[in-house]
């Protein structure tokens, strides 16, 4: 099966799993997967007319009015309000349902989105499903304020990080990318990210390597980063449950397209992470 079907069959079940006919805001991503999302709600059927999508940029906001849906930005929602669910990519995901999120430089929405929505909901194709972070995607991605890139570039070297750039757009001669807040991308490469059970996780920055909660957490203690690309911590339901009043960067569920037609879903608990092998009629 060619990636582009893969994507289908996740956006497809992850809404029919997910999409709440009654929702009143839905967070909507980035990315060519999420695409597919939004065609999965439109083929549902259902009167969207009192709905509103909260797209993560520009190119989420074009796709969700491409398939007659009604955007609202992200701070035109009333005080207080959660969404009820958000979709959204990822570059890479991890055992635990750590992502890494980025690469098509819309981060800070994107995480701005994720941590007001009751539930995240990533949506990838089998190559995005690895054991750990960066164990296929080269680095991490870092929202920045232009003013203080030298000096965020200086502190990831000084963090381990081996050759962190400024990301240039599409015609290098134009200068680096501007994301939609006008900042720049770093791409931080690191050593393979560890998880809490792995040894040697409990040395951050030494032995095999940083941990991931614990890189992310450094990394946006520099001066001058606005977003780190790791989406890490709690949960949506883990959120709640600890009677915070926003969501958790972590999805609660991943479903990944797979080769053979079939859809994996990773749904994480409090303390496991569960794999179910979807067939996809």
């Amino acid at each position: 099966m060619d990636i582009e079907s893969a994507k289908r069959n996740a956006a497809h079940r992850a809404v029919a799993d997910h999409f709440d006919p009654a929702a009143r805001y839905i967070g909507i991503g980035s990315g060519t997967t999420i695409v597919y999302v939004v065609e999965a709600i439109t083929q549902l059927g259902l009167d969207t007319s009192a709905m509103r999508f909260v797209p993560t940029g520009y190119q989420s906001r074009q796709n969700i009015l491409h398939y007659g849906l009604t955007p609202i930005a992200f701070d035109s929602l009333p005080a207080g309000t959660l969404m009820e669910v958000a979709f959204d990519g990822a570059d890479e995901i991890d055992e635990d349902l750590n992502c890494i999120k980025g690469g098509g430089a819309c981060l800070y929405q994107e995480k701005l989105v994720a941590t007001h929505a009751r539930k995240f909901v990533c949506v990838a194709d089998h190559r995005k499903l690895q054991p750990r972070l960066l164990s296929h995607w080269p680095s991490v991605p870092i929202e920045v304020e232009p003013l203080a890139a030298s000096v965020v570039l200086a502190a990831l070297r000084a963090l381990g990080s081996t050759e962190p750039k400024v990301r240039t757009g599409p015609m290098s001669k134009a200068g680096p990318l501007k994301t939609d807040q006008g900042n720049f991308i770093v791409d931080a490469p690191f050593r393979t990210l560890l998880l809490p059970q792995d040894e040697g996780s409990t040395e951050p920055g030494h032995g095999k390597g940083w941990e991931v909660e614990a890189l992310a957490k450094e990394i946006k203690l520099i001066e001058g980063v606005l977003s780190v690309g790791i989406f890490c911590g709690e949960n949506g339901h883990e959120a709640a449950k600890a009677g915070r009043k926003m969501g958790g960067q972590k999805p609660i569920a991943a479903y990944f397209g797979m080769e053979d037609g079939g859809v994996v879903v990773r749904s994480a608990g409090s303390k496991t992470v569960s794999t179910e092998e979807v067939p996809v009629k």
